[in-house]
């Protein structure tokens, strides 16, 4: 059976494209179709009037082939003109159950582009000004998920910035490792530092700031965003990072996900990879005698019988222990080895409600005695303290406290740690903290519903505030509305300056530890006077947890 980890990226996979821009047939409403000079070619993108969108750049050679599993290779130049105005496939993901047939391509190494054209409010850049460059990770437990998925017009027009978002290899094509491959790199993740460099080479000629880039994502596009903080391959790659609902110091416990599920860890030694591989190899009958055998079967096999539920999910956790990503990243932010840049990282209030809601037609949580086996489970002998600073009986129901214990352990409170590591460290680099906490955002379209059991401000629940392409069961009222452009304010003055302030919006303060706890975060909720900060610390009982972990 699917893990619920991976049922949930399979969820997001699947929902969003029929919503997304991939239904939109090229249109120039706003004049000629605009051309760009990359540095392997021209492209013609398409005008939408305030913004101009460049869909399915190549940044590296397809990965077929015999380049199935080695690092992103640089893209043939091209002659004449590139239509870039059709989104490309997305990688291969992981399959939906009872699905007959793999969704996406091998060859997806492309990015989408997406550009302001001057308005009213904003002149075009002269006398050598560039715009801000924001680089999208998607989400999807590196198993689903894609570039497409995001339409950026939003904040490339309100702020004034140039936004990328990233196709990268997916599960077993992108985190596959087996000894004849020697101290392989985590595939998926150098893709990602690809679209980088592609980034530096050519945001200029998109009226960009190459030495401003900023990269910013969501759950496993956040765990990549850390990854790259500590590893030595990413130098100079961008300059700051927003890290959404996913942080280097991210977990969950043993049952988090069903009773009795293993813990999750989001990284995985290289060593454990590899392991996995030769197993895999030997299912898949490539046990030649000797390594070019080996990876030539492996090369040879079909998507169809890679992209199974099984392999997909058997790598889905980037290994460490190689040259991109030499430590744990967990290890590394403790050790100081990390890239010193201002950061944005934060959570949402009720995180751990979607995986919990997803659950529960499953593993159904009536009771408080369904209440205490999951503790027990999930704590072993520490269950009792966990009770105690959460009662059942302080929550609406058992089920909304034990997500409330999951949120703060596996999420909150680890985000915060991972703050304090850093400053530890480097003291005077600007971390900002923020917490998504509106009580009533939009479902998710597709999320099923479950009686006395709201989602609230759930894990993913803040993207339709910063891309307006990701579906929803209802639009955002006025309120949310305002909210999304503060979120957008807040995020595009960040790329411009490291800070999220400036003119028009709520203040919002560094995260300082004093006397080793966190600051405040910023509450990001609608309505008069709700963008303010808060004790997110105390109010997750991270102290508690942070006692427990020690």
């Amino acid at each position: 059976m699917l893990s619920l980890f991976s049922a949930v990226a399979v969820l997001v996979a699947t929902a969003v494209p029929a919503a997304g821009r991939e239904s939109v047939s090229p249109r120039s409403p706003g004049g000629e179709a605009p051309v760009v000079r990359t540095d392997h070619g021209l492209v013609r993108g398409v005008a939408h009037g305030s913004y101009n969108t460049y869909d399915g750049i190549p940044y590296a050679a397809p990965p077929t082939g015999s380049r199935r599993w080695r690092p992103p290779a640089p893209v043939a130049p091209w002659r004449g003109v590139r239509d870039a105005t059709a989104q490309p496939q997305r990688c291969v993901q992981m399959p939906a159950p009872g699905a007959a047939t793999v969704v996406g391509s091998e060859d997806c190494l492309y990015l989408n582009v997406t550009t302001p054209t001057p308005t009213p409010r904003h002149a075009a850049p002269q006398g050598g000004r560039k715009r801000p460059v924001l680089v999208w990770l998607h989400g999807g437990a590196f198993l689903g998920g894609s570039a497409n998925d995001f339409s950026a017009e939003h904040l490339a027009v309100r702020g004034d910035a140039v936004v990328v978002t990233v196709n990268y290899r997916l599960g077993v094509f992108g985190y596959f490792a087996h000894p004849a491959l020697g101290s392989a790199e985590p595939f998926g993740l150098a893709d990602q530092q690809a679209a980088l460099r592609w980034v530096r080479a050519n945001a200029e000629r998109f009226g960009g700031d190459p030495q401003s880039v900023t990269l910013f994502g969501e759950s496993a596009g956040a765990l990549g965003i850390c990854a790259h903080l500590t590893s030595p391959a990413a130098a100079g790659l961008f300059q700051r990072a927003v890290l959404q609902s996913g942080s280097c110091f991210m977990s969950f416990p043993r049952g988090a996900l069903g009773p009795a599920t293993p813990a999750y860890e989001p990284f995985a030694p290289q060593y454990e990879v590899e392991a996995k591989g030769a197993e895999a190899a030997r299912q898949l009958g490539c046990t030649g005698r000797d390594s070019a055998e080996v990876l030539a079967c492996l090369r040879g096999t079909s998507t169809d019988r890679l992209a199974t539920p099984g392999l997909m999910q058997s790598f889905n956790r980037p290994a460490y222990g190689n040259a991109l990503l030499p430590m744990a990243p967990r290890e590394a932010l403790k050790a100081g080895r990390f890239h010193r840049l201002p950061l944005i990282q934060g959570t949402n209030h009720d995180e751990m409600r979607l995986f919990v809601g997803l659950s529960l037609a499953a593993f159904p949580l009536r009771t408080e005695e369904d209440y205490r086996a999951r503790l027990a489970d999930a704590f072993g002998s520490t269950a009792p303290a966990v009770e105690a600073q959460y009662p059942a009986a302080d929550h609406p129901t058992p089920a909304l406290a034990w997500a409330a214990v999951l949120t703060d352990r596996s999420l909150t409170c680890t985000t915060l740690a991972a703050g304090r590591a850093m400053a530890a460290h480097a003291p005077d680099l600007p971390v900002y903290g923020y917490e998504f906490s509106d009580p009533a955002p939009p479902t998710p379209a597709g999320l099923p519903a479950e009686p006395g059991f709201p989602y609230g401000a759930a894990h993913g629940f803040e993207l339709p505030y910063l891309f307006s392409s990701v579906p929803t069961e209802r639009p955002l009222t006025e309120a949310q509305r305002a909210l999304s452009g503060r979120m957008a304010d807040y995020w595009t003055n960040f790329a411009r300056t490291g800070t999220p302030n400036g003119p028009g919006v709520p203040a919002w303060p560094v995260l300082r530890p004093a006397s080793s706890r966190s600051g405040p975060v910023q509450s990001l909720a609608p309505g008069p006077g709700a963008i303010h900060p808060v004790d997110a610390d105390s109010a997750h009982h991270c102290r508690f947890w942070d006692s427990l972990s020690r």
